[in-house]
């Protein structure tokens, strides 16, 4: 025995647990430590019901996504990589790709039609999440399987992690102008979700934050391109990646949340806090709910839909339920003043889905928004571009760019100098006002019957509604590929 060895390992065990507690200490630590130790026992009900409408509405949204250019483009180039462990691509019997590439591509045909969810403080959540988890759910070997329960757990940390990001600071709470939170928040909350599904510790979760911090922001000016759709798949990807090279013991910042230089280099009023205590957690999706969207397009083009509809109502009952299109002097719209969505004459379907003005005239015109108002045909219709231009926006003061406060206001002016006007303050499918599961459902069938057959979306809903009790949540990938008449069958054994 060396003289003193007992004294010394004692010293060393000492400040190794001083070191340690010096690091939960840290806003990093406490979330490493969240992250590790949250556990199915958290989960409310109401947390799980919302979050399997949320899983329900990002799988409809991302089948129908891959009819899209820009998802058919990242997918013929993500078909240069190969790997003996491969993940399922959404609405494919017969491709597949490495669990990182078909995290960005099924997270690419997510936000592809900008289709799906949003909170506040303003970030799309599911999408930079769900490819993630259910990509490298399917890369654990056979005998590990991966449960619903676990899916839905790694999920829910995901989304719990970004919302807690965007609480750090007070400009997050508005609608973005410098950088699309996703590529910052969501590639958090996928290395989050990753991490807890990989059961990494404290430590290796700590890193898996710093590597994911390397990895995010893209600037806004991307917004209304073919790019804006890769935001979201590469914060899926890249949150995956972060966690696997964390489980590798890569390293990064160990206060890479609590620094200025860390997650404070994206937002100039950054302040950081610690999580609940996991003795009594209170997830922030009990508390707000998301919005789900009816037609694909920017959030803040909802309010003016349901404005616009309304307005066209009022119009059309006095001139035979045709709209007067000749009797219009002009249109105002009022909305907040949000500068990538101010798009007074767009040319593409990505800009009109960014654009206050076409959302007002294509609803004053039709009565409603669907899918199909971002065809080309309907983009360029000679009475869409004569209402364009008569089509003025207006930013009142007390109209605030805040997902949770802003309200639009439509008006037409008549030649005759009669005006007919409406308001929306909540449309329907805000968080104020959730869809009805009815409505949900019928969203996810229409856009999921584009891809799949009649018995994989129904496979689809029963399997999301079950997630809990499903032992193993391959089940839900088989029936995203399309194997239906087979995974019925074992799925029958599984629930």
């Amino acid at each position: 025995m060396v003289p003193g060895f007992d004294q010394s390992a004692h010293l060393i065990q000492e400040l190794r647990k001083a070191v340690g507690m010096f690091y939960v200490d840290t806003v990093t630590g406490n979330f490493a430590n969240v992250i590790h130790g949250l556990n199915a026992n958290h989960l409310t009900d109401q947390v799980i019901q919302r979050s399997k409408r949320m899983i329900l509405d990002t799988l409809g949204v991302g089948l129908l996504g891959t009819s899209t250019e820009v998802y058919h483009k990242v997918k013929q180039y993500s078909k240069i990589y190969s790997s003996d462990i491969s993940s399922t691509i959404w609405g494919h019997l017969d491709f597949r790709l490495p669990p990182l590439y078909a995290a960005f591509v099924n997270g690419v045909a997510v936000h592809s039609m900008d289709f799906d969810d949003t909170w506040h403080p303003a970030t799309h959540p599911s999408g930079a999440v769900l490819p993630a988890v259910i990509a490298l759910s399917e890369a654990f070997p056979q005998k590990k399987k991966i449960s619903g329960l676990d899916l839905l757990l790694a999920f829910n940390v995901g989304i719990e992690v970004q919302g807690r990001l965007l609480r750090f600071s007070n400009e997050a709470r508005n609608i973005p102008k410098r950088f699309h939170p996703p590529t910052v928040v969501g590639t958090m909350g996928s290395a989050a979700a990753c991490a807890k599904l990989l059961a990494l510790d404290q430590a290796k979760c700590k890193n898996a934050l710093a590597i994911a911090a390397s990895y995010a922001g893209a600037p806004l000016a991307n917004a209304a391109t073919q790019m804006k759709p890769l935001h979201i798949g590469n914060a899926a990807k890249h949150g995956l990646e972060a966690a696997c090279l964390a489980s590798q013991d890569l390293q990064g910042n160990k206060q890479i949340l609590d620094m200025e230089s860390g997650m404070g280099a994206f937002y100039t009023d950054y302040s950081p806090q610690s999580l609940p205590t996991l003795q009594s957690y209170a997830w922030l999706l009990d508390q707000q709910d998301v919005a789900i969207k009816r037609f694909p397009a920017h959030l803040g083009t909802h309010w003016v839909a349901d404005a616009a509809s309304s307005a066209r109502r009022k119009l059309v009952e006095s001139s035979d339920h045709v709209l007067p299109l000749d009797k219009i002097e002009k249109v105002i719209v009022k909305v907040p003043e949000v500068k990538y969505v101010n798009r007074p004459n767009p040319n593409s379907e990505h800009e009109a889905r960014h654009s206050f003005q076409f959302v007002a005239c294509s609803a004053l015109l039709d009565g409603s928004m669907s899918v199909q108002s971002f065809a080309s045909e309907n983009i360029h219709r000679p009475a869409l571009r004569e209402l364009l231009c008569k089509t003025q926006l207006e930013h009142p003061a007390d109209n605030k760019p805040s997902f949770e406060s802003l309200y639009c206001e439509v008006t037409v002016v008549l030649r005759d100098g009669n005006t007919i006007s409406d308001r929306c303050d909540t449309f329907y499918g805000h968080w104020r006002k959730p869809l009805e599961k009815e409505d949900l459902e019928k969203k996810f069938q229409s856009n999921a019957s584009e891809v799949l057959p009649p018995e994989a979306t129904e496979g689809i809903i029963e399997t999301v509604y079950n997630l809990e009790k499903v032992k193993d949540c391959s089940i839900l990938s088989m029936f995203l590929s399309g194997q239906s008449a087979r995974a019925l069958s074992e799925k029958l054994r599984l629930l």
